[in-house]
């Protein structure tokens, strides 16, 4: 008994401290240690690495293009692979699944804009004879006004033997266009290839898509082990929202092109404006997918159309775009891509410009969502690299 009431006290503090340790917060996850790069690294790795990189990319050439299409699309897909994993299915039927309904989407779009913008196309190529003769017309009346003012000009006639020469060009040059054809088919036969190619690359890159973010997180510095420290999920969040904001890009600038469009018909200052708006819009919207260029090509057929009808008519609609563009330019462009790319504009035309050359429009497409993937990493490695310094410290990246 002695022993026990000896005891007794001794025992009560181990229970206290117990119980303090309970009523206290769980601990935060600490920040995970920074990788130190060595300054032998800094002097000959990382040149050398660089030096690499560049004369792979010089050789790989089109390939590494397509790789990296491929890479993108398998980044942009993944995250509905990964939806459709939850509910147990194996990783292979996801992919499947994933592809299907895409392409069924595809098709479902194309059954819902392909009646109206037929039809718009129909009577377009049935009003040709007639928008043909109107523009006749309108050359004959600016030719007799300028007779009248001292101004002899012959008009009527080239505008009338235009199609004439034309055909006559054509059939003389028969043989050109047959070599022209045989080009043409095989470019067809080559993108029909590169397209097949880059599907099964992107269809591989899903299957093994853990196995990759796996090797990535490996390579790259430990994050703390959530989502929002994640290399993998960060890139794949990059890719996708400059898709999102691609896709919404778009889809502003066409459904403004159309509207536009409509409301010049509506008010008279372009008549066909109204009847060809949905394809107009369409059309434009699909072509700000390209950069540079596309923006021209959209404005192109309603333009065209316009010159048809008369002269004032066209440079209404030229006025128009042109507007499009500065509201592109300054209000729609830096409200979608500052919230997506999260990147200075300076930063974006400079990724613009060197896609532009080095692989023409195709390189000009991916630039900007290589770019985004490049300002993840560089944020990563900035949260978890350091430099060591020469005079003995370290010290962080950028």
């Amino acid at each position: 008994m002695t022993e026990v009431s000896e005891n007794a006290p001794e025992a009560a503090p181990p229970r206290q401290e117990e119980r303090a340790l309970t009523d206290t917060p769980p601990e935060q996850t600490a920040e995970p240690p920074r990788v130190v790069v060595p300054r032998w690294v800094q002097l000959v790795g990382l040149p050398l690495s660089v030096l690499a990189l560049w004369l792979l990319a010089k050789a790989a050439g089109k390939v590494l293009l397509l790789f990296i299409i491929a890479g993108l699309i398998a980044l942009i897909l993944n995250p509905a692979v990964s939806f459709v994993q939850r509910g147990r299915v194996p990783r292979g039927l996801a992919v499947l699944a994933v592809y299907v309904a895409f392409f069924v989407g595809l098709a479902g779009i194309g059954v819902l804009l392909a009646n109206p913008i037929s039809n718009q196309v129909r009577t377009f190529t049935n009003n040709l004879p007639t928008i043909v003769n109107e523009a006749n017309k309108k050359l004959a009346e600016a030719q007799n006004e300028l007779n009248h003012a001292g101004i002899h000009v012959e008009l009527v006639k080239p505008g009338k033997t235009a199609l004439q020469s034309i055909q006559a060009k054509v059939a003389k040059s028969a043989s050109k266009f047959v070599s022209f054809g045989g080009a043409l088919l095989t470019e067809v036969a080559n993108a029909i290839f590169n397209l097949v190619l880059i599907f099964v690359l992107s269809v591989y890159m899903l299957l093994y898509g853990q196995q990759i973010g796996a090797l990535a997180r490996r390579v790259m510095p430990p994050g703390d082990g959530s989502r929002a420290d994640d290399y993998p999920t960060l890139v794949q969040r990059a890719v996708s929202r400059y898709v999102g904001g691609q896709l919404l890009f778009s889809a502003i600038m066409g459904a403004s092109a159309g509207f536009s469009l409509y409301i010049f018909g509506l008010l008279g200052i372009f008549p066909d404006g109204s009847k060809y708006a949905l394809a107009f819009g369409v059309f434009y919207g699909v072509m700000e997918l390209v950069p540079y260029i596309g923006p021209i090509l959209g404005a192109a057929p309603p333009v065209a159309v316009a010159l048809f009808t008369n002269p004032i008519t066209a440079v209404w609609v030229v006025l128009l775009f042109v507007g499009l563009q500065q509201l592109e330019g300054h209000v729609v462009a830096p409200q979608v891509f500052g919230h997506t790319l999260r990147i200075n504009p300076l930063l974006v035309i400079f990724a613009l410009l060197t896609g532009l050359e080095v692989d023409g429009i195709f390189g000009a497409l991916v630039a900007l969502p290589i770019l985004s993937v490049v300002r993840e990493t560089v944020v990563y490695l900035r949260r978890h690299l350091t430099f060591e310094q020469w005079d003995g410290t370290s010290r962080r990246l950028l």
